[in-house]
């Protein structure tokens, strides 16, 4: 059984049958690297058809899979790319940026005190007014009345509980915590190319 069965429910699959009628801005390209991984889990890495189509002729890229959609010219007649790789291999930065967004896909879009995922703000551990710094380190997803609570103080002042102890992650890290979270497109010629590494389970 799949780890991602959860994952799968909530990705919404489009269908193949409907790509004849697909309006191209509904065609975007899933980009692998040259080793043909996702360029990006989250946010997932999308050219638009017009990107994909460019890349191709400039021999950026190789096509892996296509829509049934196609795009017509007097020199060009082709179907548009659903799944393209580079053919020169982009090495990631190794320490994503420390953004808000990246905050909270570390934690899981989950309040690291009480687990909520409504009210989302940050906290910090160690509050400033004791010296603590916005680092990786010493900040918290945190809901709203979780931060109200424990105000200026530290967790153990406040008697609250941190469920996770704040690390600054790899980029590595955040792209295995992305694959939690699918986006709300996901084409089915995707498929083979965002789940083939998860373990399966007995």
């Amino acid at each position: 059984m799949f780890k991602a069965e959860l994952m799968e429910r909530a990705a919404v699959f489009r269908s193949a049958e409907d790509d004849p009628t697909r309006k191209l801005e509904s065609c975007p390209a899933l980009v692998l690297n040259a080793d043909y991984t996702p360029l990006s889990y989250y946010p997932l890495s999308l050219w638009p058809w017009q990107t994909a189509i460019k890349a191709v002729f400039l021999e950026r890229v190789d096509i892996v899979a296509s829509y049934d959609r196609a795009v017509h010219s007097q020199s060009l007649d082709m179907k548009v790319p659903s799944v393209i790789a580079l053919r020169q291999y982009v090495k990631p930065n190794q320490f994503p940026a420390f953004t808000r967004f990246n905050l909270f896909l570390r934690d899981r879009f989950a309040c690291q005190y009480c687990g909520s995922e409504k009210d989302l703000t940050y906290d910090h551990v160690v509050p400033r007014r004791l010296g603590g710094k916005t680092t990786w380190e010493n900040i918290a997803t945190a809901c709203a009345p979780c931060n109200m609570k424990k105000g200026g103080r530290t967790p153990q002042q406040a008697n609250m509980q941190l469920q996770y102890k704040p690390i600054k992650p790899t980029s590595w890290q955040l792209q295995q915590q992305g694959k939690s979270f699918p986006p709300n497109y996901l084409h089915e010629t995707w498929r083979d190319w965002l789940y083939w590494d998860i373990e399966l389970e007995e």
